[in-house]
């Protein structure tokens, strides 16, 4: 143990060394302002290429935007029916499409659009967070179908057929190899997928139980449940602060959405528009954004005072978002308008509406970026 530790130190000394004498031979030659202005003149347009965007469509494919027209560049097709989660790798290599009709994935290889790989999950494969070269996705045996209660609505109790009521799961699958390493078992129907701070804990909401359950990632345990059935049901989005301080759960028909502490206890909850679900921090943390679908606005949040600040109007079923890398516009799916729109994050603005979209469920952006399905590595 000693000697890896003293030959680690001796190789990073011999490591600086080198770095050292790189630095001051570099430092004596005459041409550094030329090699200075070659580095400038590079800077800028590395700097110019605003990314790109990724939109799952129920009813097509994947759709890629450029976000530096605001344009469809093309289309991806996943290979798989009615598409919904969607996610990305950190070095914009892959994408990850959950593919309900299919009960699986599908990895793409994000600049040609080929499929590399289907991977069997299991019935009604949804939710799709991707951290690393890893991918967690959400899947629903025991999911019903069809639209739930609305607020205020009689609750009909079904008759009980006998058959036992399969909790849901999160699959973890490694890219690399396209391996199902793991599964999480979750509440009956579980939706959104969070990480803790720290990385040791998935946090995920159960639209079923109204739930929002904390698990082990390492041994899969349940650690603690939290009921919202007094605060509102159906908890749907979920998101942590940047710092981890909190986590925001959206309560569809509740329409509120309830904040939790860093341990994981009911601080609060935070009334919204009608039917929130996609919900995300800015960058910084000041600000959380809300897409209530039913209200059909995107609201603004004072992240410290929980007070809105803003909202803009939308368009019909906006459930999921992204900022851009830059964190100056936010694009929107819009599934029941059958559109993408972008909104300018100073202005809080709708700029331009991109259109013939097939029922769009998800989006995320590369450079990976804050939004209601993702978060920067």
């Amino acid at each position: 143990m000693t000697s890896n530790h003293l030959a680690t130190r001796l190789r990073n000394s011999l490591l600086l060394i080198a770095i050292a004498g790189t630095v001051a031979a570099c430092g004596s030659k005459t041409e550094e302002p030329a090699a200075e202005n070659t580095e400038a003149a590079a800077q800028p347009a590395a700097s110019t290429d605003r990314g790109i965007a990724y939109v799952s469509n129920q009813k097509g494919g994947v759709t890629v935007i450029d976000l530096n027209t605001m344009e469809t560049v093309r289309e991806i097709d996943n290979k798989g029916g009615t598409p919904r989660g969607i996610g990305i790798t950190p070095d914009g290599k892959t994408l990850v499409v959950a593919n309900k009709d299919e009960g699986n994935i599908s990895i793409l290889n994000a600049e040609t659009g080929e499929l590399i790989q289907h991977v069997p999950i299991g019935v009604n494969p949804e939710f799709v967070r991707v951290v690393g070269q890893t991918a967690y996705v959400s899947f629903e045996p025991s999911s019903k179908g069809g639209p739930p209660p609305k607020p205020g609505e009689e609750v009909i109790e079904e008759e009980d057929d006998g058959e036992e009521e399969v909790p849901a799961r999160i699959s973890i699958v490694d890219l690399a190899t396209g391996k199902v390493t793991k599964e999480i078992i979750g509440g009956p129907e579980t939706e959104g997928i969070e990480f803790s701070n720290d990385g040791s804990k998935l946090i995920i909401t159960n639209e079923e139980d109204d739930t929002v359950t904390v698990h082990d990632i390492q041994t899969g345990e349940l650690v603690k449940t939290i009921s919202t059935e007094g605060i509102g049901i159906r908890p749907r989005g979920i998101k942590a602060a940047p710092d981890g301080s909190a986590y925001l759960a959206t309560l569809e028909f509740g329409n509120n959405f309830v904040v939790l502490d860093s341990e994981f206890n009911v601080v609060r909850s935070v009334p919204t528009g009608e039917a929130p679900y996609g919900i995300a921090y800015n960058r910084d943390g000041s600000l959380i954004y809300v897409a209530a679908g039913k209200a059909k606005t995107l609201e603004v949040y004072d992240a410290k005072t929980y007070e809105k600040v803003n909202e803009v109007a939308t368009g019909d079923r906006c459930w999921h978002f992204t900022f851009t890398p830059d964190d100056k516009e936010i694009l929107l799916a819009c599934g029941r308008s059958d559109e993408v729109l972008v909104i300018d994050t100073a202005s809080l603005q709708v700029t331009k509406r991109i259109p013939e979209k097939m029922l769009p469920w998800g989006i995320v952006a590369y450079p990976k970026s804050v939004g209601s399905l993702d978060a920067p590595e």
